[in-house]
């Protein structure tokens, strides 16, 4: 059987790429006020070529910009939202691996007016990566699904005045993940990842217990969270393909939840609205299927997971060979 037309493909990744040296340099330097910003966004465009030429080069059908102009996957894009903010709170995350546990202190954001969207979050970044990608290959953008903004603080940290009822702003987030779908469409975008760590995170009892403690129902989180992306995808562009991705946390190396899809399967793979999941299937911690290693980002804060650039590439190389192998061109 031959490879599908378009995405999602055969063989493709998740997204998230390790950051080169000069990449986590100039970010460095950025941060201590050595460089400016439009330097260090050159450094950026740079890597990010040299990147897609890669994926490119191993044979993948899908490019992506590694995700190098962000720190995180996902919180780089939601403070981009209007009315979320940041605070001087800080999460206290622990993840764990085969060696024991590992600290994540992020800052902790809220919710403190009406959701908007000022403007295509990644829109510049998104044209930049088109740009460079080459014939034969179709650009994905990576960005966080609705349900990272809810998941992490709950109904405690979305300001009562701005929703005393919690039926708004779902609307609203829905409304403004459709709004910057449209203007991801219009940039030329066509294939489009929403990363989900909730829908996996919810198989593990103690991240449901988790939820309810925040002010939620574990037991039916994943079934609100499958409606608000639902939602979010009504009236999707024609021509455009929207996948989900979903892990159970993935920080150097190490994660937050364990567990099969037994508990939200049925609803998951029944009623989500994408076009295709990338899960995870290759661990302990998610099951089976080892020979198709990469099973998250590589790379899903700037810090990176614990492998080098050439074991990355090794373990993309495999993946559009084990593709050909099975499926063939």
């Amino acid at each position: 059987m031959s490879n599908p037309p378009g995405p999602p493909f055969r063989a493709d990744h998740v997204g998230s790429l390790l950051r080169p040296e000069p990449l986590l340099a100039a970010r460095a330097e950025h941060e201590k006020g050595w460089i400016t910003a439009e330097t260090l966004r050159g450094c950026e465009d740079d890597c990010i070529k040299k990147a897609v030429a890669m994926q490119a080069e191993l044979g993948l059908k899908g490019v992506t910009d590694g995700e190098f102009r962000r720190g995180s996957w996902h919180m780089d894009f939601l403070y981009q939202i209007g009315g979320v903010a940041k605070t001087e709170r800080v999460l206290h995350i622990e993840f764990k691996n085969e060696a024991g546990t590992l600290e994540f202190s992020p800052a902790a954001h809220r919710v403190a007016g009406r959701l908007t969207l000022n403007k295509t979050i990644f829109g510049e970044d998104f044209a930049y990566l088109k740009s460079v990608a080459p014939a034969g290959t179709v650009p994905k953008l990576t960005i966080p699904s609705p349900s990272m903004l809810h998941y992490r603080g709950g109904r405690a940290a979305i300001d009562q005045t701005a929703y005393p009822e919690m039926d708004a702003f779902w609307h609203d987030l829905a409304e403004v993940y459709r709004q910057e779908i449209a203007g991801l469409a219009g940039l030329g975008c066509t294939y489009l990842q929403l990363d989900d760590t909730s829908l996996a995170y919810l198989n593990d009892p103690a991240q449901r217990a988790y939820v309810t403690s925040i002010g939620g129902d574990g037991s039916t989180q994943h079934l609100t969270n499958i409606r608000l992306i639902n939602q979010a995808l009504a009236g999707k562009p024609a021509g455009m393909t929207i996948c989900t991705h979903m892990c159970r946390g993935n920080f150097r190396s190490s994660w937050m939840a364990e567990g099969g899809y037994d508990h939200v399967a049925e609803a998951l793979f029944g009623e989500l609205a994408v076009d295709g999941f990338f899960l995870e299937y290759d661990d302990a911690r998610s099951g089976g299927f080892a020979p198709l290693s990469p099973q998250c980002g590589f790379s899903s804060t700037v810090e990176g997971n614990a492998l080098t650039i050439e074991e990355e590439k090794a373990k993309l190389r495999l993946v559009v060979e084990t593709a050909r192998e099975v499926w063939g061109e």
